[in-house]
């Protein structure tokens, strides 16, 4: 891939609707495969974002990327300090520690859309509380409900005591943009993660009519807790000693299998 979608924001002042949603629809694809394998990305932006001349995009750069296991305890919190913040969901704003769901990628597409829209960055925080308030500017300040269900304290003061804030209407903040667009943006958007759409579910939007074929998009199966049984195993000296030892023996290939059917230890210095 010849650039990133960064690069291609930055470049092109003049992308076409047909753009919009194209880019809109393969992000969205993408991360609905993601997700019904149950990993979070958790750090979605333009740069993160591949590009080829064929429009074509691809998901990049999984280093923060998680995997949530359906039968773990409710009570799981991960580290909130992911994604660039300026494509960060408000429920990772204000606290060290936060529930994660998929709504966090989502978010982050809703972001990066807008700044297609635009050219220019949605919510471009200096810190964690300019980026609250410059959410709160567009969306308006969150229902008490959602506000009683943020963990930390100080977020939830915060939003308590801000002075009341209306929405700003999309088609006002967009005015050149496709109504259907900013229809499905309000819901990638929304401040509450539980009101924000799936992916699977954005794309079976009226905005990708004639384009998505809810049927032919992509899936795969949940990844298995197995695959990740390297990750809890104690290891001893001596196991690290025996895995080196086997890894280097994948590249003498005669050596292994000598080694495989129980012979004396094979030396490499002296091999026989």
């Amino acid at each position: 891939m010849e650039s990133d979608l960064h690069q291609v924001i930055k470049a092109n002042d003049d992308l076409t609707p047909e753009h919009h949603q194209f880019f809109l629809y393969q992000l969205l694809r993408g991360l609905k495969y993601i997700h019904t394998a149950n990993v979070f990305h958790r750090d979605l932006k333009p740069k993160n974002i591949l590009a080829n001349a064929d429009c074509k995009l691809k998901i990049c750069d999984f280093g923060l990327a998680r995997v949530s296991f359906n039968d773990a305890p409710s009570a799981i919190f991960w580290t909130d300090y992911v994604a660039t913040r300026w494509y960060r969901a408000p429920e990772l704003c204000g606290s060290f520690f936060s529930k994660y769901t998929p709504a966090i990628d989502i978010w982050s597409i809703g972001c990066i859309f807008a700044e297609m829209l635009t050219g220019k960055p949605l919510f471009p925080g200096k810190n964690v509380v300019h980026q609250l308030d410059l959410m709160t500017d567009l969306l308006g300040t969150p229902p008490l409900e959602s506000i009683s269900r943020i963990r930390n304290e100080k977020a939830r003061r915060y939003l308590s005591n801000m002075r009341r804030k209306h929405p700003v209407p999309f088609s006002q903040k967009f005015p050149n943009a496709d109504p259907l667009a900013l229809r499905l943006l309000v819901h990638l958007l929304a401040f509450d993660p539980k009101d924000r759409l799936t992916a699977e579910e954005a794309l079976a939007d009226p905005y990708f009519r004639g384009l998505a074929n809810v049927d032919r998009e992509p899936s795969t199966q949940p990844i298995s807790k197995l695959e990740f049984e390297f990750e809890r195993r104690k290891l001893t000296k001596d196991d690290v000693r025996e895995l080196i030892y086997r890894e280097i023996l994948e590249y003498h290939p005669q050596m292994l299998q000598e080694y495989l059917r129980g012979g004396e230890q094979t030396s490499f210095m002296y091999p026989r």
